[in-house]
């Protein structure tokens, strides 16, 4: 390493494991559906290389396809496509913790009255009156017995309302974060 070439030195065996393992990311962003594909923004010729493979059926057309794939994988940064693929399997520990505050969030407004009005104090974007209308509706629901669509449809309205990015974040409206995936 020179003076002038500041540039870290990296051995061919560091290089390889290095395009493989973006292989590796495009060969797991060829198990997603296409509109998934579409939701991460990827770059138009590396999505339509995504999209080919889908329709290849040869096997040696489907490795030279991986192949370029990986090729076109190491002009993007992996980055975000690893934490959007983290998030689907759900790794990602700030999602998770945000589903947990939104489940928590929807059972305290189901079994206290009084619950909507700190919640609205929290989150002011929020339509009361949808949000007052899915709650008893959720109620209704739960006593006699019938399947939770509006138990969904109010996690949904929450998500919209509580789902914000990493520099808007307020105090949570319920405090404790254990971690959960289940989102009914």
């Amino acid at each position: 390493m020179s003076e002038q070439n500041p540039q870290e030195w990296v051995s061919k065996t560091r290089m390889k494991k290095q395009m493989n393992d973006l292989q590796d990311l495009g060969v797991q962003l060829t198990r997603l559906s296409a509109d998934t594909l579409k939701k991460i923004g990827l770059p138009e010729d590396l999505l339509e290389a995504l999209l080919a493979h889908k329709k290849i059926t040869a096997n040696g057309a489907l490795k030279r396809q991986t192949q370029y794939i990986g090729r076109l994988m190491r002009d993007i940064d992996p980055a975000p496509i690893e934490a959007y693929l983290a998030k689907l399997r759900g790794d990602n520990t700030a999602h998770n913790a945000l589903m947990q505050r939104i489940e928590q969030a929807r059972e305290r407004l189901i079994e206290h009255d009084d619950a909507l009005t700190a919640f609205i104090a929290e989150y002011p974007q929020a339509d009361a009156g949808a949000l007052r209308t899915l709650i008893r509706n959720t109620r209704k629901e739960r006593e006699l017995g019938k399947p939770p669509k509006n138990f969904r449809a109010l996690f949904q309205a929450l998500r919209e309302i509580m789902d914000y990015t990493p520099n808007e974040l307020p105090t949570p409206f319920v405090a404790d974060n254990a971690f959960d995936t289940d989102e009914d």
